[in-house]
């Protein structure tokens, strides 16, 4: 019986994106491979496989063929207000952001294009932001979403990976949970050379679902460097509730969750208790277009609808809100304005005319078109009728209401919501206002001329957004509502690290062997986004974090 080894020239903890992207590089390099993680090999690849595969690119030849015009200058206003850096720990992360838009304006599209990754054509416009040009937000469409979604991102790495297992180059330990860094030395020179921790009991759990945590042993592995590539904390409520900003509220007693629950947070400690320096904790980014998931995966698994700009927002009471809190505009400043309504929950009010055009669910496995790059079904979205993943939910979420008259829907949302009366009356005079101005081509209603001036860009007018109409009008009915919860989703701090992706102790400088990469260290340098995260730049700061890790333990060995 053959044993698998327990020394190797680097130990990689985390087999999401970042930790393949890392390996990957270390394979070019010829190094030899720890890859460690707690999952079973079927959750190979992570939180990535579960996204959309929106990647954030800077004047790209499809943002050009859609006639928009985008510079790295613009990129750099854009992401330099939007994250709002303004403490002496944003060192680094500043630095990491000046690294990542030059990466994303430079080789990022080449460099994923010989690795065969391709793009939908139309560039997306998640999210649009304020009103001045300071503010934060996307400035132009740069949401590019990859042709096979999350799991076309991870394709190519995953692909090399399994080339360096079959030339040896690489041991894949899945069901083994790092529980300690090993030291070699005391005090502040005090060296990682390896883990230690439990061997977990096999678990035929499927991708994402949870598996055992039986202890059917321990391990102890030993290498020249380990990078640490875990993740965020995103499954682990109680870790978000504890690290929840003052500056957003009372942290939310019902959360649904955006990613799985193995994205425990646990080896961020780990980490902290070896010498790395945590920053940043209490910047995270969670959604606010949260719906139930009505075939979860996951314990409280919920989905984000990624809206267009033409839904009615209301808080859980019925009074619509403020501009520029508009479907689509901006994610934290949203989520701060319903935490202070005193009630964790919102509604979106539309049209089937609206829900056909402007609603896409954030995942891989609800835009089989996409995933599946199947261009027959793709050729649907331009076609009448919604697609079919938001028809079902449409039909079968615990969280839609479906309505030919208005009081038949403002019932419906009662019964979803008994313990907050709503208000029928304000709510009657908030759509009939709002109606009144789609007759107006000056309007004063801010979200009816959002509407207008989106459908100036060819990308939204043909796929994203519905052209302005009454909400009561008949023809573009039925009426629905939708009750929305914040949905948890990424962590925006996490361990520093300096431009090489090495952890940084109290005193600044790095703890000897350890490297971390992906949402574990902020996507790099322990918060590149700052307050606020451009859409589009999670999976790509696993991968420029990953490849910077992987190409800088290489070089040091």
């Amino acid at each position: 019986m053959s044993y698998p080894p327990t020394e190797a020239d680097v130990i990689v903890v985390g087999a999401g994106l970042a930790g393949l992207v890392a390996t990957a590089e270390l394979v070019d390099a010829g190094k030899r491979v720890l890859l460690v993680d707690q999952e079973p090999a079927a959750s190979l690849g992570g939180q990535a496989w579960w996204s959309f595969g929106g990647l954030f690119l800077i004047d790209s030849p499809e943002q050009r063929r859609m006639g928009v015009k985008d510079s790295l200058a613009l990129a750099t206003q854009d992401w330099y207000g939007s994250a709002g850096f303004d403490r002496e720990e944003d060192a680094w992360p500043r630095r990491w952001a000046e690294a990542y838009l030059d990466f994303a304006a430079g080789e990022k599209r080449a460099w994923l294009h010989e690795k065969g990754v391709r793009f939908f054509p139309v560039v997306g416009w998640a999210e649009r932001g304020g009103y001045t040009a300071l503010e934060h937000g996307n400035s132009v469409p740069r949401f590019h979403i990859t042709w096979g979604t999350g799991p076309g991102v991870l394709e190519p790495f995953i692909t090399r990976v399994r080339e360096g297992v079959q030339a040896g180059f690489v041991t894949a330990l899945h069901r083994h949970r790092v529980e300690e860094l090993i030291l070699e030395g005391t005090g502040p020179g005090a060296a990682v050379v390896g883990v230690r921790g439990s061997r977990l009991a096999e678990s035929n759990a499927a991708r994402g679902e949870a598996s055992s945590r039986e202890v059917v042993g321990d391990f102890e592995l030993r290498a020249s460097a380990v990078i640490v590539t875990s993740g965020g904390i995103g499954g682990n409520h109680d870790l978000v509730r504890e690290q929840w900003p003052k500056r957003m509220g009372t942290p939310p007693a019902h959360l649904l969750s955006g990613v799985p629950a193995h994205v425990d947070g646990l080896m961020l400690g780990i980490a902290e208790k070896a010498g790395a320096r945590l920053i940043n904790g209490d910047r995270m980014w969670h959604y606010t277009e949260g719906i139930t998931n009505w075939n979860p995966v996951w314990a409280a698994h919920g989905i984000r609808i990624l809206p267009g700009p033409s839904s009615l927002w209301l808080d859980a009471t019925g009074k619509r809100l403020p501009g520029p809190l508009f479907p689509g505009f901006d994610t934290l400043g949203t989520l701060e304005h319903i935490l202070q309504t005193g009630y964790e929950h919102s509604w979106f009010v539309l049209t089937q005319k609206i829900i056909e055009k402007e609603f896409a669910l954030s995942g891989s496995e609800q835009n089989p078109d996409l995933t599946g790059k199947d261009l027959k079904l793709l050729a649907k979205r331009v076609a009448p009728g919604a697609p079919g993943p938001v028809e079902a939910f449409k039909e079968k979420g615990v969280d839609f209401v479906v309505a030919n008259t208005l009081p038949e829907l403002l019932a419906g949302m009662q019964e979803l919501s008994p313990e907050v009366a709503l208000d029928f009356e304000r709510i009657e005079r908030e759509i009939a206002a709002r109606d009144r101005e789609v007759d107006n081509d000056f309007s004063k209603d801010a979200q009816i001329n959002a509407i207008r001036q989106a459908r100036h860009y060819r990308g939204d007018k043909l796929i994203r957004v519905a052209s302005p109409h009454k909400l009561l009008d008949p023809a573009a009915g039925p009426l629905i509502a939708v009750k929305l919860h914040i949905l948890t989703r990424k962590s925006l701090g996490g361990i520093e690290t300096d431009l090489s992706a090495r952890a940084l102790g109290a005193d600044g400088q790095p703890v000897p062997g350890l490297y971390a990469a992906g949402e574990a260290s902020g996507f790099g340098g322990g918060g590149v986004h700052g307050y606020r995260s451009l859409e589009g730049t999670f999976l790509g700061g696993c991968l420029f974090s990953g490849r910077v890790a992987g190409r800088a333990v290489a070089a040091a060995l």
